[in-house]
């Protein structure tokens, strides 16, 4: 964490400022703090790997204890849940430099969302909820963003300005593994949603809460926080909610879009249709010009939200004809890689009927199959593969950016 962070921070609770704690559990490098107690004027919380714990609860405190005690690596391993043989498992995983992504989400998730997170990249629902912060971004010009829920950071990879973004989730291990491997440049703070946000007022110009608001049970506390966070000049966008008229895969808690539109009222909500978007977005562009009638949404399973007082905003903005290069290009992990003589063949593979069914639009750019030369093996080298070609394959997101240690 860094120490400016701080000045963005409030207790959830009384929404006092926090301080660093002087006692043994501070440990700092210059203007970045590894660990350390931050106090307010109601209780304590604990800085654990780099990310503040702003939740109450007694696996909380008890890793706080831990830190206090001189125990790091305990506190850790408690956040991470991690005991007996996931605990070794870890360790090791840890101090290896060649570490991936892909490996940990393996280890510290404990149900489906492993598979989900790895191949996040290319979802359809994912591009487009890239594509609308591409075009807020562009459009404000300025300003530091917070992704609420937003899981292992892989948009608010998205959202990199002259200002670290904020990237809040309530699961530690995303967290970790956000922090450790996809978004470094972020800085994550673990809170609950369902709780006040621990933020200043009117702290962002953009807040982003991506796919997660159907699953949060406190949705009006949810909106009035990100109103809260965002200001009168600020703007919130919400990609892929589930409709409650619409049919969804695990569908949460969904409202209608009537009453989505009703929680976010004073920042004045436009709706979109998340299938029109994804439209345009396969075709180079984002169309904001022209937002839905909550009547024309019945049966639509899922919206978008974009609340803007910023009126430019809202007109069809043009996309990167391929993501701008973070790390590196690697070749999608949903494709099992042969070598078949001097080239590579690549066959998209879905890893469960269930994700197949679910993302079934990705069908409408992911080839089934795709012969390439050269090595397959390392970080590619689009000059090789030739700039069109090679353009080609990003937009069909056979090729994605990655970061480093990823799959």
């Amino acid at each position: 964490m860094h120490l400016t962070t701080l000045d963005l921070l409030r207790c959830p609770y009384c929404g006092t400022r926090l301080t660093v704690v002087d006692n043994p559990a501070l440990f700092r490098t210059g203007d970045e703090i590894e660990s350390a107690v931050l106090g307010c004027e109601c209780c304590a919380f604990p800085v654990i790997a780099g990310i503040p714990v702003l939740i109450a609860d007694d696996r909380v405190r008890e890793a706080m204890h831990q830190l206090e005690a001189g125990g790091r690596e305990r506190a850790l391993h408690t956040m991470l849940d991690l005991e007996g043989d996931r605990a070794e498992r870890f360790r090791a995983f840890a101090a290896r430099p060649d570490a991936t992504y892909r490996e940990g989400v393996t280890i510290l998730s404990v149900d489906a969302e492993a598979e989900y997170f790895v191949y996040r990249f290319s979802d359809p629902t994912f591009r487009v909820g890239r594509a609308v912060v591409h075009a807020v971004l562009s459009t404000l010009r300025g300003g530091r963003c917070i992704d609420v829920c937003g899981g292992s950071g892989h948009l608010v990879r998205s959202m990199i300005t002259d200002q670290r973004p904020v990237l809040a989730d309530v699961h530690f291990w995303k967290l970790w593994l956000a922090k450790t491997f996809v978004a470094p440049d972020a800085e994550p703070v673990c809170c609950d949603a369902n709780s006040p946000l621990p933020f200043a007022r009117e702290t962002f110009s953009l807040v982003v809460l991506s796919d997660a608001f159907p699953y949060l049970w406190h949705k009006r506390l949810a909106a009035d926080e990100m109103m809260r966070l965002a200001g009168a000049d600020g703007t919130i966008v919400m990609p892929h909610l589930h409709s409650a008229l619409g049919e969804n895969f695990t569908p949460g808690m969904p409202l209608t879009p009537a009453a989505y539109r009703d929680l976010l009222a004073p920042q004045h909500p436009r709706l979109f249709r998340d299938s029109r978007l994804l439209d345009g977005v396969l075709k180079g562009h984002l169309d904001l010009a022209h937002d839905e009638a909550v009547e024309a949404l019945t049966g639509e399973p899922a919206l978008v939200i974009v609340a803007s007082r910023h009126g430019d905003l809202f007109r069809v903005h043009d996309l990167p004809t391929i993501a701008p290069p973070p790390d590196r290009v690697i070749v999608n992990p949903l494709y099992r890689v042969e070598r078949r003589g001097t080239s590579w063949l690549l066959t998209l593979r879905f890893p469960t009927p269930e994700y197949e069914e679910e993302f079934a639009a990705a069908k409408r750019y992911l080839p089934a199959s795709v012969t390439l030369p050269g090595d397959m093996t390392n970080a590619l080298d689009p000059l090789a593969l030739g700039k069109e070609r090679y353009e080609a394959l990003c937009r069909q997101m056979v090729l994605i950016h990655a970061p480093e240690r990823y799959a």
